[in-house]
């Protein structure tokens, strides 16, 4: 084990391996010490195998309670063996999409006070000490209130964990800061693929999904393709909400997307690292000149 420490936080079961799951296997596979946060149970989810469909939303949450096995699932596929869900098990539950009357109950995480939401993420924070975060955006990636409310939660999180008037515990000022990131490119790649391969494909114009970023927007590129398996390991373990032919994937839309091996990151707080060697575009990279960082923890000693 080495002295690394990464810490992601996510929306809901299934987040992490979509938007992480290579980067989150090449780190533990590196002896990286890897904590995964998850802020809901996904009650909200749709469901896609039929066998499954006595597990959809309903007053008791049994699709939650059956995804706290699914996510245990895809932790061990992907060698992660710290997960806790923020505040325990269902302390805060899925809100829904947008505009979804679930974005009002009063335990929806869309609700949560932003400072006692991120009361609990600090504790996790003071406790193991990760010198990189990882989670959403200011839009939390596509816009889902528990994506947006993810960020907004953590970035409190970060800057009161270093506070040492907030809280319990001896502060810790984690060192670098990230949001993932897809870009159009890669997405553009993805979709002649899939085109070739014959198989609806996400759409036409990337330039039109409410999501994505410029390739000159990427800090950092990690290439985990070696641990493509291991990612597609975990989606299957999400079996409610994501269906594998690889190496394609689909969610409840049933519109094909490609399991990419190289994942991309926006540094939004703390230093730079050096530049590293980049993957090549066939590969799910943005290709030359790799003037951005490969390795989360560059430039931290």
């Amino acid at each position: 084990m080495n002295d690394r420490r990464l810490l992601l936080v996510h929306a809901h079961p299934d987040d992490e391996t979509i938007g992480t799951g290579a980067t989150m296997a090449k780190y533990a596979g590196e002896g990286a010490h890897v904590t995964l946060v998850t802020c809901t149970l996904g009650e909200e989810g749709e469901v896609i195998p039929a066998e499954l469909a006595h597990l959809t939303a309903d007053r008791d949450d049994t699709l939650g309670r059956h995804r706290i096995g699914e996510l245990e699932a895809a932790c061990a596929a992907l060698g992660v063996a710290d997960h806790r869900f923020l505040g325990g098990p269902g302390r805060w539950r899925d809100s829904g999409m947008m505009g979804a009357a679930s974005n009002h109950r009063p335990d929806a995480f869309w609700q949560a006070d932003p400072d006692e939401a991120a009361g609990e993420l600090v504790k996790v924070i003071r406790e193991v000490r990760p010198q990189v975060l990882v989670t959403y955006d200011e839009n939390g990636f596509y816009g889902h209130p528990d994506h947006i409310q993810a960020h907004r939660v953590s970035w409190r999180a970060f800057e009161l964990a270093a506070d040492p008037a907030f809280g319990e515990g001896e502060p810790w000022r984690v060192a670098k800061f990230y949001f993932t990131a897809m870009t159009r490119s890669s997405m553009r790649r993805a979709n002649e693929a899939m085109l070739e391969a014959r198989i609806e494909f996400l759409v036409e114009d990337v330039d039109d999904l409410p999501f994505g970023c410029a390739d000159e927007d990427v800090t950092t590129e990690i290439d985990a393709r070696e641990h493509v398996g291991a990612k597609l390991a975990a989606m299957r373990a999400h079996a409610t909400q994501i269906s594998v032919a690889e190496p394609w994937f689909a969610l409840s839309n049933n519109v094909g997307q490609q399991a990419l091996g190289v994942e991309h990151f926006i540094l939004r707080a703390g230093v730079p690292g050096s530049a590293g060697k980049g993957a090549p575009e066939e590969a799910g990279g943005i290709g030359e000149p790799y003037d951005r960082e490969d390795d989360l923890f560059a430039g931290i000693g």
